[in-house]
């Protein structure tokens, strides 16, 4: 089938490209429905006005004017691919690549301009994809060896203070190592998650410092819709501490994990609840008013023997020697709670349980009050 002239006007009219012709004194003749649908106007709102509302401004409609009619760009009468910027009806600047010639009369006269721009946005964006995928994976690849370095040191540095401290408490040291621990599996988390960006074409965004500014989002987002703990499930836990916002805050915490939870506002209150029902693993605070953190460890390890006793405390110091003393005791369990770490709770009680598991005593004994 032979393209005849009114096919062929057909195809560019319909085509995706932005098709502009003009006369000798820059005036729009033609506006095919590639340029209404990528720069918004309508052929009525052009057709008639100068082609330098499609530009920033005159300085760069002169530029391609100039290109055409230089040997540079393909030949002279002509250019290739010459990158320039559009400017849509909504103000938004878009990179364009014209391929256009210059139309003369039978007298070789300059008689106006036709020119076919290819939108880049699509095609800029994927190369960017493809400068920051090279990026990622470099970046992946000179972190992960200094963070293997700070875990491998982290260990040999955990072994060093058991050794050194002996029988002195080290719990803070071992919370400050443990801390660096988690940080550096976050870090290793938000690098994995960039070099699986860095191979695909999909990435997702949250807004930062206003709406017009982006990032990508490289949270966890699988810890985000991470699923209950199943061990946690109908254990029962007594929270005890004097601050009643922590106290509430840590009840809702492992409620949401399917405990059983009650709470108590000092230790007295605490050997009351033990005394009138059952409990699977104590969590209680350090520094309280009337009994504090060790006076209830040790009574309810001697009421109680075969159950749990977790201690937290706010300082990073044990500034009443609480700690050190409940350790050696036969405590095994301390949490820093401020702010709560929920990820490092769940850890604790599921670690006490299973502790308790492993014994010889039941799996879940009645309380016994003193004789």
């Amino acid at each position: 089938m032979p393209l005849t002239r009114e096919r062929l006007e057909q195809l560019i009219a319909r085509s995706s490209d932005i098709v502009v012709a003009t006369d000798r004194k820059g005036v729009v003749v033609y506006y095919n429905d590639g340029a209404k649908d990528v720069l918004g106007y309508k052929p009525e709102e052009v057709l008639g006005g100068f082609v330098g509302r499609f530009y920033p401004d005159l300085e760069e409609a002169k530029r391609v004017t100039n290109a055409m009619r230089s040997a540079k760009y393909g030949g002279r009468g002509i250019c290739e691919t010459f990158r320039t910027t559009f400017v849509s009806k909504s103000g938004e600047q878009i990179p364009v690549a014209i391929s256009g010639t210059i139309l003369y009369d039978e007298h070789g006269r300059e008689d106006g301009t036709i020119g076919f721009a290819k939108d880049l946005r699509d095609i800029l964006r994927k190369d960017q994809l493809v400068t920051c995928g090279e990026v990622a994976v470099g970046l992946s690849h000179e972190i992960r060896n200094p963070l293997a370095v700070i875990v491998n040191q982290a260990a040999l540095l955990q072994r060093d203070i058991e050794r050194l401290a002996g029988e002195r408490d080290s719990s803070v040291e071992t919370e400050r190592l443990d801390a660096i621990r988690r940080e550096v599996a976050r870090i290793t988390d938000a690098v994995e998650r960039l070099g699986e960006m860095a191979a695909g074409e999909k990435y997702e965004t949250v807004e930062y410092v206003g709406p017009s500014r982006r990032m990508v989002d490289l949270s966890d987002r699988n810890a985000r819709r991470r699923e209950r703990d199943t061990r946690l499930q109908g254990v029962r836990v007594l929270v005890v501490d004097d601050d009643g916002g922590i106290r509430r805050t840590l009840c809702e915490l492992l409620e949401a994990e399917g405990c059983r939870v009650e709470g108590a506002a000092d230790g007295a209150e605490a050997l009351a609840r033990i005394q009138e029902g059952q409990f699977d693993v104590v969590l209680t605070d350090v520094v309280m008013p009337n009994m504090d953190g060790y006076e209830l460890f040790t009574t309810v390890r001697e009421r109680w023997p075969d159950l749990p006793i977790l201690m937290m405390t706010a300082f990073h110091y044990d500034k009443d020697h609480i700690i050190k003393r409940s350790r050696l005791e036969g405590l095994e369990g301390v949490i820093f709670k401020k702010p709560v770490d929920p990820d490092r709770l769940r850890a604790a009680l599921v670690e006490a349980l299973e502790r308790r598991k492993g014994g010889d005593h039941p799996e879940t004994p009645p309380p016994r009050s003193a004789q």
